[in-house]
């Protein structure tokens, strides 16, 4: 399985490849883009769940495109902030399995 840690190195070579100046945005940019692309994922589950229905000609992006777009960058995020997304996956699922273990309700047997 690859780790989150590889795609932030995956990212940030190919920036410095590249040669962008500046290599990323700052982080409020990031987060304008980071909310820009999950009202696309918004969109999409309201067109595939909800009452919302396509505009003419409009194309229909995929799902996973979109969960993509977001995941690079919150690793493009996470990497000018020095943060490894391995550890923060951990530390994420280690609070769901701990703190919030009976927060939410369980099949019944």
């Amino acid at each position: 399985m690859t780790q989150l840690s590889n795609f932030q190195k995956i990212i940030d070579d190919f920036l410095e490849q590249e040669q962008y100046d500046p290599k990323y945005w700052t982080p409020h940019e990031i987060l304008a883009r980071l909310i820009e692309e999950l009202g696309e994922v918004a969109r999409i589950i309201n067109r595939e769940y909800g009452p919302k229905l396509p505009k003419p000609g409009e194309e229909i992006e995929e799902l996973s495109n979109e969960i993509g777009d977001i995941l690079y960058g919150l690793a493009c995020l996470a990497n000018i902030e020095d943060i490894n997304l391995d550890e923060a996956m951990q530390s994420a699922i280690h609070k769901a399995k701990t703190r919030d273990k009976n927060r939410f309700p369980r099949k019944s047997d």
